[in-house]
């Protein structure tokens, strides 16, 4: 990043790929050791935690994971980058997911980490995220809850350019709830979603940072439909970022099409294909 919400990132449409497959061979066939899954999905803006990271322009991303019937699995996830959260380089996201999911009472565990990367870009750019949710159901509302903590890394450090900073380390704390509900009698799902995050507040080592004012929430409210294989979103996304407190991060923290903010509330499109 979720029955599946979609929250424009990778947390997300990894985990609609590894719910979609097992599913549909249960009403076929018996289930197989090994299923590979995955998703594609073209958004109008990737939003990563509230916060555009491509400019507030589309971005083309996908998704493949490998699970095990022991509840292992891998995989991993891309999208294109602009702008804030760019580091030159393929300016591209890669980030490789292993962890493991199993039934607990009535819900599901799933615990894990997430390694971010940034092909050909900076010194000093990708870190390591372990995360562990719980998912279940309270009548027709499925409900989720998270939390990733990233332990003190140089990429999540402090920007400075005094020869004392070098190796300088930060951790990242995100913590984050969404729900779903099917409408009756219509192919729609409405969504939710509210996060926090408290980590590095600034630019960083090479001018982003992953919680930009150190401490904010990001929410989404939305819609999903299913239309024959492929399921169509539309939310709102925002954060409590405001101008004023996001002003000693710019140029960086603006859009480059007209200096507008990238953590300002913003109605994002999607087409996502599973199988």
């Amino acid at each position: 990043m979720k029955t599946r919400l979609s929250l424009i990132g990778p947390a997300a449409l990894l985990s609609a790929a590894l719910l979609a497959q097992p599913a549909l061979a249960q009403d076929t066939e018996p289930t197989k050791p090994i299923t590979v899954s995955g998703s594609v999905a073209l958004v109008s803006d990737y939003r990563f935690r509230g916060v555009s990271q491509s400019d507030e322009e589309i971005a083309l991303q996908g998704g493949v994971t490998v699970a095990h019937e022991s509840g292992f699995y891998v995989g991993a996830w891309g999208s294109n980058l602009a702008g804030w959260g760019t580091f030159g380089g393929a300016n591209l996201e890669l980030d490789l997911i292993a962890g493991y999911k199993r039934p607990v009472g009535g819900g599901t565990i799933d615990v894990g980490v997430t390694w971010y990367m940034y092909p050909g870009g900076a010194d000093k750019t990708d870190f390591f995220e372990p995360y562990a949710k719980l998912s279940g159901t309270i009548g027709p509302v499925g409900l989720l809850a998270g939390v990733a903590y990233a332990p003190k890394q140089e990429a999540l450090g402090n920007f400075s350019n005094t020869p004392f900073s070098r190796g300088q380390s930060e951790d990242n704390l995100y913590l984050w709830g969404d729900a779903t509900i099917g409408i009756p009698k219509t192919p729609l799902t409405a969504k939710a979603h509210i996060g926090y995050s408290d980590g590095n507040p600034g630019l960083g080592p090479n001018g982003t940072s992953v919680a930009p004012t150190g401490k904010y929430f990001d929410w989404l409210l939305g819609v999903d439909a299913v239309v024959g294989p492929l399921t169509l979103g539309v939310a709102y996304v925002d954060t409590d970022i405001g101008k004023a407190e996001s002003a000693y991060l710019l140029p960086n923290f603006s859009s480059t099409k007209d200096n507008g903010p990238i953590a300002g509330g913003q109605v994002v499109f999607s087409v996502t294909a599973a199988f």
